[in-house]
Protein backbone atom coordinates (compact mmCIF):
# COMPACT_ATOMS: atom_id res chain seq x y z
CA UNK A 1 0.00 0.00 0.00
CA UNK A 2 0.81 3.45 -0.66
CA UNK A 3 -0.51 6.08 1.14
CA UNK A 4 -0.12 10.19 0.53
CA UNK A 5 -1.20 13.48 1.56
CA UNK A 6 -0.76 16.79 1.03
CA UNK A 7 -2.16 20.31 2.33
CA UNK A 8 -2.67 23.70 1.07
CA UNK A 9 -4.08 26.90 2.87
CA UNK A 10 -5.93 28.55 0.17
CA UNK A 11 -6.65 32.18 -0.17
CA UNK A 12 -10.59 31.89 -0.64
CA UNK A 13 -13.65 30.70 1.63
CA UNK A 14 -14.32 27.35 1.57
CA UNK A 15 -17.62 27.94 -0.74
CA UNK A 16 -15.42 28.97 -3.35
CA UNK A 17 -12.77 26.19 -2.90
CA UNK A 18 -16.40 23.25 -2.42
CA UNK A 19 -17.55 24.71 -5.67
CA UNK A 20 -14.13 24.45 -8.27
CA UNK A 21 -13.76 21.22 -6.23
CA UNK A 22 -17.00 19.28 -7.03
CA UNK A 23 -17.10 20.87 -10.93
CA UNK A 24 -15.91 17.85 -12.99
CA UNK A 25 -16.26 20.71 -15.79
CA UNK A 26 -13.14 22.28 -14.91
CA UNK A 27 -11.43 19.38 -13.08
CA UNK A 28 -8.82 19.35 -15.81
CA UNK A 29 -7.95 22.96 -15.01
CA UNK A 30 -6.06 22.07 -11.41
CA UNK A 31 -6.08 18.45 -11.35
CA UNK A 32 -2.68 17.04 -13.03
CA UNK A 33 -3.33 13.51 -12.82
CA UNK A 34 -6.88 13.97 -14.99
CA UNK A 35 -6.90 13.15 -18.67
CA UNK A 36 -10.62 13.31 -18.95
CA UNK A 37 -14.16 11.58 -18.51
CA UNK A 38 -14.38 8.72 -20.97
CA UNK A 39 -18.46 8.61 -20.92
CA UNK A 40 -18.54 12.19 -20.54
CA UNK A 41 -18.54 14.94 -18.15
CA UNK A 42 -20.48 13.64 -14.98
CA UNK A 43 -23.08 15.59 -13.03
CA UNK A 44 -22.17 17.47 -9.24
CA UNK A 45 -20.28 14.56 -7.39
CA UNK A 46 -23.11 13.57 -4.48
CA UNK A 47 -23.68 10.38 -2.07
CA UNK A 48 -23.30 7.21 -3.60
CA UNK A 49 -22.92 8.46 -7.41
CA UNK A 50 -19.93 6.75 -9.77
CA UNK A 51 -17.94 8.08 -12.52
CA UNK A 52 -15.58 6.74 -14.55
CA UNK A 53 -12.45 9.15 -14.96
CA UNK A 54 -8.69 8.30 -17.25
CA UNK A 55 -5.65 9.58 -15.08
CA UNK A 56 -2.54 9.29 -15.76
CA UNK A 57 0.39 8.82 -13.01
CA UNK A 58 4.02 8.15 -13.10
CA UNK A 59 3.39 8.56 -17.03
CA UNK A 60 1.06 5.58 -16.76
CA UNK A 61 -2.94 5.59 -18.08
CA UNK A 62 -5.44 4.21 -16.04
CA UNK A 63 -9.12 4.40 -15.83
CA UNK A 64 -10.65 4.39 -12.68
CA UNK A 65 -14.12 3.62 -11.94
CA UNK A 66 -14.65 5.86 -8.72
CA UNK A 67 -17.63 5.87 -6.07
CA UNK A 68 -18.18 8.54 -3.86
CA UNK A 69 -18.00 7.76 -0.16
CA UNK A 70 -18.01 10.65 1.93
CA UNK A 71 -20.10 13.58 0.83
CA UNK A 72 -20.67 16.76 2.87
CA UNK A 73 -20.91 19.90 1.20
CA UNK A 74 -18.31 22.21 2.08
CA UNK A 75 -16.41 19.90 4.23
CA UNK A 76 -15.63 16.87 2.73
CA UNK A 77 -15.40 14.66 -0.40
CA UNK A 78 -13.96 11.30 -0.47
CA UNK A 79 -14.34 8.52 -3.05
CA UNK A 80 -13.19 5.15 -3.62
CA UNK A 81 -11.64 3.70 -7.05
CA UNK A 82 -11.16 0.50 -8.82
CA UNK A 83 -8.44 0.86 -11.26
CA UNK A 84 -6.36 -1.64 -14.12
CA UNK A 85 -4.42 -4.60 -12.59
CA UNK A 86 -6.66 -5.02 -9.28
CA UNK A 87 -5.49 -1.47 -8.41
CA UNK A 88 -7.89 -0.02 -5.96
CA UNK A 89 -7.25 3.71 -4.93
CA UNK A 90 -9.30 6.18 -2.73
CA UNK A 91 -8.60 9.86 -2.10
CA UNK A 92 -10.47 12.67 0.39
CA UNK A 93 -10.23 16.00 0.35
CA UNK A 94 -11.39 18.17 3.84
CA UNK A 95 -11.75 21.76 3.81
CA UNK A 96 -11.42 23.53 7.32
CA UNK A 97 -12.88 27.11 6.38
CA UNK A 98 -10.28 29.76 8.26
CA UNK A 99 -11.87 33.26 7.90
CA UNK A 100 -11.73 34.12 4.32
CA UNK A 101 -9.17 31.51 3.75
CA UNK A 102 -9.74 27.85 3.49
CA UNK A 103 -6.89 24.77 4.38
CA UNK A 104 -7.28 22.17 1.87
CA UNK A 105 -6.46 18.69 2.91
CA UNK A 106 -5.94 15.61 0.20
CA UNK A 107 -5.13 12.06 1.62
CA UNK A 108 -4.62 9.28 -1.01
CA UNK A 109 -4.34 5.43 -1.11
CA UNK A 110 -3.15 2.92 -3.31
CA UNK A 111 -3.55 -0.63 -2.41
CA UNK A 112 -2.60 -4.09 -4.62
CA UNK A 113 -0.51 -6.69 -5.83
CA UNK A 114 1.09 -3.74 -8.47
CA UNK A 115 1.37 -1.18 -5.74
CA UNK A 116 3.50 -3.05 -3.52
CA UNK A 117 6.55 -3.11 -6.76
CA UNK A 118 6.85 0.54 -7.19
CA UNK A 119 5.24 2.11 -3.46
CA UNK A 120 7.93 4.13 -3.46
CA UNK A 121 7.82 5.70 -6.60
CA UNK A 122 4.32 5.92 -7.11
CA UNK A 123 4.10 7.86 -3.32
CA UNK A 124 6.61 10.61 -4.63
CA UNK A 125 4.78 10.82 -8.24
CA UNK A 126 1.46 10.84 -6.52
CA UNK A 127 2.46 13.20 -3.57
CA UNK A 128 4.33 15.89 -6.56
CA UNK A 129 0.74 15.79 -8.66
CA UNK A 130 -1.26 16.23 -5.26
CA UNK A 131 1.21 19.71 -3.96
CA UNK A 132 0.85 20.89 -7.59
CA UNK A 133 -3.22 20.17 -7.78
CA UNK A 134 -3.68 22.47 -4.89
CA UNK A 135 -1.04 24.99 -5.74
CA UNK A 136 -3.18 25.00 -9.67
CA UNK A 137 -6.48 24.82 -7.51
CA UNK A 138 -5.67 27.83 -5.09
CA UNK A 139 -4.73 29.83 -8.56
CA UNK A 140 -8.27 29.30 -9.50
CA UNK A 141 -9.76 30.20 -7.05
CA UNK A 142 -7.88 33.37 -5.86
Amino acid sequence: MAEVSAQLRIEAPAEKVWARLTDFSSYGDWNVTHVGFPQGTPAAPGPAATYQENMRLMGFPAEVTWTVEEYEPGRVFATRGKGPMGVHLGMRYALTPDGDATTVRVDGDFMGAAVSLMAGKLKDSATTALDESLRKLAALVA
